[in-house]
C-alpha cells in the first residue's frame, strides 16, 4: 500500500470520527434543548393555572365590595379592564403585563376595604380575602419556579458550543420573565381583624381624703 494512499485513509477516518463527534454533541444537546423548552412550557402551565383561580375570585370579590363602596367605579372598571386582558392573552408575555395591572388594581381594591368597616366585617369578604392570599402565595411560588426553568434553558442555550447548535435548531432565547411589578411591590397590608381594644383610663384620683388622726393628748 502506498503511502498516498494511506494518507488519504487517514485523513478519511480523522473526517468520519471528527463528523461522528460533531453530529453526536448536536444531538444530545438538542435533546437537552428540547427537555429544557418543555419544561419552560410545562412551568408556565402551572402558573397559568393559580393565574386562573385568582381571576375566577375576582367577580365575586369585586360584587362584594360593590355592596358597601358603588361609588368606587374608577377602580372597579381597572380590575375589570385588567382582569379581561388577562383571560384573552394568548402568550405569557400578554398574560404576565395584564397581571401586573391586575396586581395594581387589586392593590387599591383592598385599600378601599380600610374605608368601609362593615365590608371589613363582612363573612363573604373574609373568606374570599383568605382565598385570595392563598391564592397570591401558590402563584409566588410557581413564578419563582417558573422564572429558574427559564433562566436555566436560557444560560444553556447561550454556552459554548449549545448556542451553535441552538442557533442550527432554530432554539431561541425567551425573554418572557415574570417580574414584579409596580403595583404589586406598592400593594399595602391591610389588616381585616378587628380594632383592638383602647386602654382604659387610669381612675382619677379620689377627692376625699382622709382625715388625719387626732394627735394623741
Amino acid at each position: 500500500m502506498s503511502k498516498g494512499l494511506v494518507a488519504v485513509l487517514v485523513v478519511l477516518l480523522i473526517l468520519v470520527v471528527g463528523a461522528l463527534l460533531v453530529g453526536g454533541s448536536y444531538i444530545t444537546a438538542r435533546n437537552q434543548m428540547v427537555a429544557k423548552r418543555e419544561a419552560v412550557t410545562q412551568a408556565w402551565s402551572q402558573v397559568d393555572i393559580v393565574l386562573q383561580r385568582r381571576a375566577d375570585l375576582i367577580p365575586n370579590l369585586v360584587a362584594t365590595v360593590k355592596g358597601y363602596a358603588q361609588q368606587e367605579v374608577t377602580v372597579f372598571g381597572d380590575i375589570a379592564n385588567a382582569r379581561s386582558a388577562l383571560l384573552n392573552a394568548r402568550d405569557p408575555q400578554g398574560k404576565i403585563a395584564a397581571n401586573n395591572q391586575l396586581d395594581g388594581a387589586l392593590g387599591r381594591l383592598l385599600a378601599i376595604s380600610e374605608n368601609y368597616p362593615q365590608l371589613r366585617s363582612n363573612q363573604n369578604f373574609l373568606q374570599l380575602q383568605d382565598e385570595l392570599a392563598g391564592t397570591e402565595n401558590r402563584i409566588a411560588v410557581e413564578r419563582r419556579r417558573y422564572n429558574q426553568t427559564l433562566q436555566d434553558y436560557n444560560t444553556f442555550i447561550q454556552l459554548f458550543p449549545n448556542n451553535i447548535w441552538a442557533s442550527i435548531g432554530g432554539f431561541q432565547r425567551n425573554p418572557a420573565y415574570f417580574q414584579a411589578s409596580d403595583g404589586s411591590r406598592a400593594v399595602p397590608t391591610v389588616n381585616f381583624g378587628s380594632p383592638s381594644a383602647a386602654p382604659a383610663p387610669a381612675p382619677a384620683p379620689s377627692s376625699t381624703m382622709t382625715p388625719a388622726p387626732a394627735p394623741a393628748h
